[in-house]
Formats: C-alpha cells, sequence, structure tokens
C-alpha cells in the first residue's frame, strides 16, 4: 500500500465510529489483496496484489481485479477455475496448510474458495502494529 492511499485508508478509518486505530486495522485487514493472502492462496501480500491485478480471483461469484476493494461478512473470494492449476497458488495453498488462519476467515481448500465469515476486530488481528503511533502522527 503506497503512502496516499494509506493516508486516505486513515481519513476514512477517522470518520468511523469507535477508535481510529482499531478502524484504520480493520479497514487494512478487509482488503480483498490481504484476505486472498490470509486466506494462504500466496505466499506474501504483494503476490496476492499482483494476483488479484491479473485477474485471477472472483468474488462472489464476478471477475475482480481491484486489489483494494473492502470486502464484507459473508463475502466469498474464491480462484478461477482457470488459474487453479497455477504452481505459485498450489505452492501456496500446500504451504499454508501448515500455518493458522484467523478465525474470521473460512477456507474450503477443496473448492479454491474462502469466506469472510465477520468482520475483523482488533483482538483477532496478530500483527505487532502500535496503532496508536498511527493515530498520532497521521492527526497532525
Amino acid at each position: 500500500m503506497l503512502e496516499k492511499q494509506f493516508r486516505n485508508c486513515f481519513r476514512k478509518a477517522e470518520r468511523l465510529p469507535g477508535m481510529p486505530g482499531e478502524n484504520l486495522i480493520t479497514l487494512i485487514e478487509r482488503r480483498l489483496d490481504n484476505i486472498v493472502y490470509r486466506l494462504g492462496f500466496t505466499s506474501s501480500r504483494s503476490e496476492a496484489r499482483q494476483l488479484v491485478r491479473h485477474g485471477h480471483f472472483t468474488l462472489n461469484g464476478r471477475s475482480v481485479n481491484i486489489p483494494s476493494i473492502l470486502l464484507r461478512s459473508s463475502d466469498v473470494v474464491a480462484v478461477k477455475p482457470a488459474s487453479r492449476e497455477l504452481l505459485v497458488i498450489n505452492a501456496a495453498l500446500e504451504s499454508a496448510k501448515r500455518r493458522s488462519f484467523p478465525s474470521w476467515l473460512e477456507l474450503d481448500a477443496q473448492k479454491f474458495s474462502g469466506t469472510v465469515k465477520s468482520l475483523p476486530t482488533r483482538d483477532e488481528v496478530s500483527l505487532p502494529i502500535q496503532d496508536q503511533l498511527i493515530v498520532a502522527i497521521y492527526s497532525k
């Protein structure tokens, strides 16, 4: 995510009810490229962003190529049938079986799809981020 995108995301988080830092982390976690990474379809977030941009995924059955789309509860992300043989995706899914998934996501590896069960909360995000410092910097 570039600086301008991050700043816009922070402005959006400030307008939402609640703590801006927690809102920011929730918004970042809900991005399509992040969820593709969290589900284990890719081995890095930059790889997820590239594969989304190249049109290898669907969102609720519709083709999508915008990595910054914010997903909602019960949205379904799936690998397109033509992309299921990609070595990159299969290798990432194989290695993802060894790591844990967030409780707010559900993966169906047989169907190459994942579902957002609920929106993430700050407690469910295990990233070592000090959101108070981000709020202090961007509130100026």
